[in-house]
C-alpha cells in the first residue's frame, strides 16, 4: 500500500522527533487515534491544530492546506486489506458483523452507529499470557427515519 507524500513526510518527521501519536495528541488536546487519522489523510485539522503540528514536527507550512482540507474518507486500497493487522478487523466484521448488528438493533432498534459522532480508543492490557489489544468504539446511535 502506498501512501500520499504528505503522510510519508508527517510520519518521517514524527519518527525523527521521537514522538508518538499519544505525545502529539497531548500537545493538540486530541486523541492519539484521531491524530494518526490526520497523518493518514482521514481527518481535518483546524488552522491552529495544523500550525501547532507542523511547528512541533519542524515542517514548513506547505502541508497546512492538505491538513485543513476535508479529505476523501475511507479511501483504503485494495478493497480487501492485505496488511495482516488491518485484515483482522475486516475478518472480525466478516465473522461478527451480523451478530453485532443484531445485538445493536435488539438494544436500540432499526438504525446504525455513527462513524461521524464517534470515538475509538486503543489500549494495551497487560496479561501474563501475552499482552492484549483493547479497542473501544463509541458512536452515537442514529435511528432510521420513517416518512
Amino acid at each position: 500500500m502506498s501512501f500520499p507524500e504528505s503522510t510519508q513526510l508527517l510520519l518521517k518527521a514524527k519518527k525523527e522527533k521521537g514522538l508518538t501519536f499519544a505525545d502529539i495528541g497531548i500537545l493538540l488536546g486530541l486523541d492519539e487515534v484521531w491524530v494518526a487519522s490526520l497523518f493518514y489523510g482521514q481527518s481535518t485539522a483546524s488552522d491552529e491544530e495544523a500550525d501547532k503540528l507542523l511547528t512541533t514536527l519542524g515542517l514548513g507550512t506547505e502541508l497546512k492546506e492538505i491538513l485543513t482540507t476535508p479529505p476523501v474518507k475511507g479511501s483504503l486500497d485494495p478493497v480487501i486489506p492485505t496488511d495482516p493487522l488491518i485484515y483482522r478487523f475486516y475478518e472480525i466484521m466478516q465473522v461478527y458483523g451480523m451478530p453485532m448488528k443484531d445485538v445493536i438493533q435488539e438494544k436500540f432498534g432499526d438504525g446504525i452507529m455513527s462513524a461521524i459522532d464517534f470515538t475509538i480508543n486503543v489500549d494495551k492490557v497487560e496479561d501474563p499470557k501475552g499482552d492484549r489489544v483493547k479497542v473501544s468504539m463509541c458512536g452515537k446511535f442514529l435511528p432510521y427515519k420513517k416518512w
